[in-house]
């Protein structure tokens, strides 16, 4: 095996045992983008020499003793609205053609403390505002999108071009490339991972968190990444302890909901099949399944929309009335369309919020954990804007994919997407669990063991050419 198709967890041990070098790793990473960089799109810049340099650096830390855990030189990449000092952060738009971050974000900063080796920025649907990144290729099928914004990331994790990414989430945005490209996705509770340096689409349903090829990786990366940090004050102060999240055990004794409504509803066959096999397993491997009714469901998508319209709006208010011909159509319709959100709106999709979250609160009382469809369809071919389902309903993609992810947003739990099977077709299917405010440990718990028993895809897309 190469060392580009290691897992963060194997790299890891790779590197302490001495059978790997930090360089030897970066390298071989390096040499992998440039071998698929072209075919997919998912870097906006790669940063080979300071990669290198960091690299020997972590190479000689290691030698004198010097081991600052798990991420001591292994390469990962930023999704490119997330800052580190030196770096542009273009959020994949002409508007911020020359920005350069003067300072890390404070979870690169943590990442670089940790002594990960960053190896570039990966694209995102402009501003993190789609579910698509057109720039970028679906890592298993270069004729499908990759999902979005954080496609970039989800890609260059899938072909081996990074052991691990950052990406954001709003509505679905770590969770849907990862589901689409086969990969592990997590969207940690909403202020457990700072957000200070990190570009806004939604300051309210904004989260940051990893893309990783295994959930034991997730939690890896978790652990460096959670805790408060004054200059976001949406971070907890009462967040666990980062060995807390690191995940063990079995589902022995597990209640697992599984929805009687809303997120099987206009679900692709393949895709319900899939989860609902992946759920028949947990229960065979100790999981208790019990049914339950998801709350509030009608109002979902215009609480998301309500919420993340007007928010997104207010932060590029200068930008938009300055330079609006330099926005893509597709974001700029939705920031103008923010304009028009009065501030009653906003405050009723605010209360419906408050409900949705003590609604699903009371749901947590009689399961650990719930168990859905990341997305209701896989990768749909690169230019397709709408999907007709069997009632004859017509969705745009982007409402397919954001619809199963939002609840999560909108109530701050955290969800993690792992794959869990194949459509005919070969391209992965996403399952994703959610749990209760900070819940991480079981969420990682469940989806470590259901890996470990019953991995479905493994290995690094394209890794045989």
């Amino acid at each position: 095996m190469r060392p580009f198709e290691l897992t963060l967890a194997e790299a890891a041990a790779a590197l302490e045992e001495g059978s790997l070098s930090p360089v030897e790793l970066t390298e071989s990473v390096l040499e992998r983008i440039g071998a698929v960089e072209e075919q997919l799109g998912a870097y906006v810049t790669v940063v080979a020499g300071p990669a290198r340099h960091a690299a020997a650096r972590a190479e000689r830390e290691r030698a004198a003793g010097r081991r600052r855990g798990p991420l001591h030189g292994i390469p990962f990449a930023l999704k490119d609205v997330i800052d580190a000092a030196g770096l542009p952060t273009t959020a994949s738009s002409r508007v911020r053609s020359g920005h350069l971050a003067r300072t890390d974000s404070t979870v690169a900063g943590r990442l670089a403390e940790a002594g990960a080796v960053l190896v570039g920025k990966t694209h995102t649907h402009e501003f993190a505002y789609g579910l698509t990144t057109p720039q970028t290729r679906n890592a298993r099928d270069r004729s499908r999108v990759a999902g979005g914004s954080s496609g970039g990331s989800a890609v260059a994790v899938a072909a081996g071009a990074a052991t691990f990414a950052l990406g954001t989430d709003t509505g679905g945005s770590i969770r849907v490339p990862a589901a689409l490209n086969g990969v592990v996705g997590l969207k940690p509770t909403y202020g457990l991972v700072s957000r200070h340096g990190v570009t806004p689409l939604s300051w309210s349903l904004d989260h940051v968190g990893p893309l990783t090829r295994t959930v034991r990786d997730a939690a890896l990366v978790l652990a460096a990444l959670a805790g408060h940090d004054p200059r976001d004050p949406a971070t907890l102060r009462d967040a666990p302890a980062p060995g807390a999240l690191v995940p063990d055990g079995d589902l022995a004794g597990l209640r697992i909901g599984v929805p009687a409504n809303y997120y099987f509803d206009r679900v692709a066959p393949e895709v319900e099949t899939a989860v609902r096999d992946a759920l028949t397993r947990m229960s065979a491997m100790g999981a208790e399944l019990v049914d339950v009714e998801i709350p509030l469901t009608r109002y979902v998508q215009a609480t998301q929309w309500g919420l993340m319209v007007p928010e997104a709006t207010a932060a590029h208010e200068r930008t938009l009335r300055a330079v609006p011909e330099l926005y893509a159509p597709d974001v700029r319709v939705l920031l103008e369309a923010g304009e028009l959100v009065s501030a009653g709106d906003y405050l009723r999709a605010q209360r419906a919020r408050t409900l949705m979250r003590r609604a699903w609160r009371d749901l947590f009382e009689r399961v650990d954990l719930l168990a859905a469809p990341t997305v209701p369809m896989t990768a749909v071919p690169a230019g397709q804007e709408n999907v007709t389902w069997p009632d004859g309903t017509t969705e745009s993609v982007a409402d397919a994919y954001v619809r199963l992810c939002a609840p999560a947003n909108i109530t701050g739990l955290p969800a993690l997407s792992l794959p869990v099977g194949r459509a005919h077709d070969g391209l992965p299917v996403g399952m994703q669990l959610i749990g209760r405010p900070l819940g991480e440990a079981t969420v990682l718990r469940a989806g470590h063991a259901y890996e470990t028993a019953h991995g479905e895809l493994g290995g690094v897309a394209g890794s045989g050419d």
